[in-house]
């Protein structure tokens, strides 16, 4: 900080504290996929249908989507320290995800899968909030590091099963014990920066004054159509390649260990693009960066499902792009709504966009495997594309209003 209170980009301090959020989003966020990266196991053990194993991550959104309504309702994040709430989240976490491996069966592992979403809604929204009292220019940069940081985490899992041998055991033990690394990282390192929220918690009273706010409708519409493919998504590629070297005749084990690998990169790329378009969005706007990754990723939806019998390098190459693209403007969303909402209803416009987004990504993650063992990937993944296409009409109209506001209001002062 320099002597007028401004932010001093110099400040080693604000990319220290960075660095360290990233690194506990990365390690707290492998418990998100554990049961999804082992679901192969898991359908042999417990004899599930795909819809079964789709269920074992939809679990996890309902639980995130009632630990975000219940801390928002409480206002967790102002009655404890960020740092004390993220660490006890990230510990219960990751005891609920360990306890998976003592599930006597599916239904007590879909319980178990609730609990670890529940308290992911104390790691993943509170390090947003943390990372940007140390970041007041530079924010897309440092929110979209978050992102990408906590995208690699929940590739992990894929990764812990692409080496040779990884068994059930080493894929949910390391994804605990990761998320145990994380709340001593931020329950011992991590302090609040010089640019604390005014407090703004969820008010159902508010509720209404945000869906009648136009802006923000349109807001949320762009980041309900990014939620609507991004999950399924990232549980079904995965799949799609086991399915893909199932065909040309690998190896079971050779199978889980591709697979995984594959599954890992294209999640993991999205780190990548999350940065790069926090760099973007702080330069060209926020709504124009999710107008193009809508546009990439929906095209690649559309694309994906037909190259089961395709090169293996093209398939790849098309399952990279999905992957930088899919995830790139998620940080941007929330931030567009910070900067359109009414100013005294930031919170419950936030809270009632991730609460509903998440819920919305069950529906897909349930269609995916329905449609693909009906109709096959080119009708599953291209059905996500549906999603990318609303949000671009979304945020076209939403760029065409700020933009039209602007110049009114550049009009006026002229005028005066």
């Amino acid at each position: 900080m320099n002597a007028t209170g401004e932010e001093n980009p110099a400040d080693g301090r604000r990319w220290r504290v960075l660095a360290l959020l990233a690194i506990a989003e990365l390690f707290g966020m492998s418990l998100w996929f554990t049961a999804s990266a082992v679901s192969p196991q898991l359908s042999t053990l417990w004899e599930l249908d795909a819809q079964q194993v789709g269920w074992l991550t939809a679990m996890v959104q309902l639980g995130f989507v009632a630990g975000t309504g219940v801390a928002a309702i409480l206002n967790l994040a102002d009655i404890f320290p960020s740092r004390t709430y993220f660490a006890t989240a990230a510990v219960l976490g990751a005891g609920a995800n360990a306890a998976l491996l003592a599930a006597p069966g599916y239904g007590a592992a879909l319980i178990l899968r609730f609990l670890t979403g529940f308290f992911l809604a104390g790691v993943y929204p509170p390090a947003m909030k943390m990372i940007a009292t140390w970041f007041r220019s530079g924010r897309g940069l440092a929110i979209g590091t978050i992102v990408g940081a906590l995208t690699v985490g929940k590739a992990a899992p894929y990764l812990v099963r692409a080496f040779a041998g990884a068994t059930l055991q080493h894929v949910i033990l390391s994804a605990s014990g990761a998320a145990l690394v994380a709340a001593l990282l931020v329950g011992v390192g991590y302090r609040e920066g010089p640019f604390p929220f005014a407090r703004r918690p969820f008010s159902w009273g508010l509720a209404g004054a945000v869906m009648r706010d136009r802006p923000t409708r349109l807001a949320m519409g762009g980041y309900f159509g990014h939620m609507w493919e991004l999950y399924a998504m990232w549980t079904f590629v995965p799949i799609f390649f086991f399915d893909l070297f199932t065909l040309r005749g690998h190896s079971e084990d050779t199978i889980l260990s591709y697979s995984g690998a594959v599954g890992f990169a294209v999640i993991a790329v999205g780190a990548l693009g999350c940065v790069l378009a926090g760099v973007w969005a702080d330069r060209l706007g926020r709504e124009r960066i999710t107008i193009w990754a809508m546009g990439a990723s929906g095209a690649c939806a559309l694309l994906l499902g037909w190259m089961l019998h395709a090169p293996f390098l093209l398939v790849l190459a098309v399952a990279l792009i999905w992957g930088f693209a899919v995830v790139a403007d998620s940080a941007q969303f929330s931030a567009v709504i910070t900067e359109v909402a009414p100013s005294h209803a930031v919170g419950t416009a936030l809270t009632l966009q991730t609460s509903l987004g998440f819920l919305l990504t069950t529906v897909t993650i349930q269609g995916v495997p329905l449609l693909r063992e009906a109709v096959g990937w080119p009708v599953a993944f291209g059905v996500l594309a549906l999603g990318p296409a609303a949000g671009i009409v979304a945020m076209r109209r939403l760029h065409s209003q700020r933009l039209s506001s602007t110049s009114a209001a550049a009009n006026g002062r002229w005028l005066h």
